[in-house]
């Protein structure tokens, strides 16, 4: 059998000994060192030249970086999703027979320009060269190759410096609450609409739940003692299989999650899912209710954004408001939060004590 060693560099150094030969080499990956060592036994059995090196097993060129780093991660359980895998598909295409050692400042700006040149927006360059350093980056700390992970800063510094990268406009787009009620009243009202829109809008808003989460949750996730439920999964930047979080189904939006739950459990009688409806659907019969009533420029998303600003023209506090929103820090939280300058008046007079209230103390005093 053939002996693998994994070396500090992150390589895998093989040894065959079979039938008097020994035969060894060093591989970057464990699967090619694997694949070697079965042709080497193999042409030691049937007698023939044993091949002692193989060619291109060291990464020549940008794609070769690609592969590595999807079978790396496919090793340790750790399936690319889709939006990454078609965007690595996309910089194969582009940057994959770049050689390793013309990957320098200048390369990538000239494929920033082009990127740009054939209408990708500066948030699309973003994500490309944050996936760039993410696979040169693996390359260097996992397999002690030699690639320039700086010059992949200094290009985007240069692009940004350009405009050509960026992040995306922060949207701001809030319903009022006549524009609601007249959503929920027509979705309620068409016969021709099977998906209960109206209570999936009421619970979106009190839950400032995203679409996919609303239609993912099981009744055995919902604890009818607390009134908690848990969302399973949660979308995280860093990690989100088995990001669990757990979350209190408040009264406080205009909208009450707990009363909408128990309408549901009438409805499915607490078998499957609270909303057994897929996410995509509900999305397309929002959109369609929206043209309906001629409401223009307003997402199904936004109504996360009305959740969570009612939850903090409520009184909650961040780290209350994360408890329901799952946000980790304010940065993240502060985009979901449009509060209007209007409501600070508002929240400023229910903080402080009536004239009535302070007569009342004085008296009692």
């Amino acid at each position: 059998m053939p002996t693998f060693t994994k070396l500090k560099s992150g390589s895998w150094r093989v040894q065959v000994r079979r039938k008097r030969e020994y035969v060894a080499n060093t591989f970057i990956r464990r699967r090619d060192a694997e694949q070697w060592a079965i042709e080497i036994e193999r042409s030691i059995d049937r007698g023939g030249p044993i091949r002692r090196s193989r060619n291109n097993e060291q990464p020549r060129i940008f794609s070769d970086l690609i592969a590595l780093h999807l079978d790396d991660l496919a090793q340790v359980g750790k399936p690319v999703r889709r939006s990454k895998s078609t965007v690595l598909k996309a910089l194969k295409t582009s940057l994959g027979r770049v050689r390793l050692n013309d990957i320098t400042r200048e390369r990538l700006i000239e494929f920033g320009r082009k990127r740009a040149a054939h209408g990708a927006g500066p948030v699309t360059l973003a994500i490309d060269f944050s996936f760039i350093r993410t696979v040169l980056t693996h390359a260097a700390a996992v397999h002690g190759i030699e690639v320039s992970v700086d010059s992949v800063q200094l290009a985007r510094a240069a692009l940004k410096h350009l405009d050509l990268v960026g992040k995306s406009n922060e949207r701001d787009r809030r319903p009022t609450q006549d524009e609601l009620d007249q959503l929920i009243g027509y979705a309620e009202s068409n016969p021709q609409q099977f998906i209960p829109l109206g209570r999936i809008i009421r619970f979106a808003v009190a839950t400032a739940m995203r679409q996919a989460e609303i239609c993912r949750i099981e009744w055995s996730d919902v604890d009818l003692t607390k009134r908690m439920v848990t969302i399973r999964d949660r979308k995280d930047p860093r990690r989100k299989d088995g990001n669990h979080q757990i979350v209190p189904l408040l009264n406080s939006t205009g909208y009450d999650a707990w009363q909408l739950v128990l309408e549901q459990r009438i409805i499915t009688r607490g078998i499957g899912r609270v909303f057994p409806y897929h996410a995509k659907s509900v999305g397309a019969a929002f959109h369609r209710s929206c043209n309906a009533i001629d409401l223009e420029d307003l997402c199904f998303h936004d109504l996360r954004h009305e959740g969570t600003s009612r939850l903090f023209e409520a009184g909650f506090s961040i780290q209350q408001v994360a408890m329901v929103t799952g946000h980790k820090d304010w940065r993240m939280l502060r985009r979901y939060t449009n509060l209007k300058p209007e409501d600070l008046h508002r929240m400023q007079k229910a903080a402080q004590p009536s004239m009535e209230q302070f007569l009342a103390t004085v008296v009692a005093s």
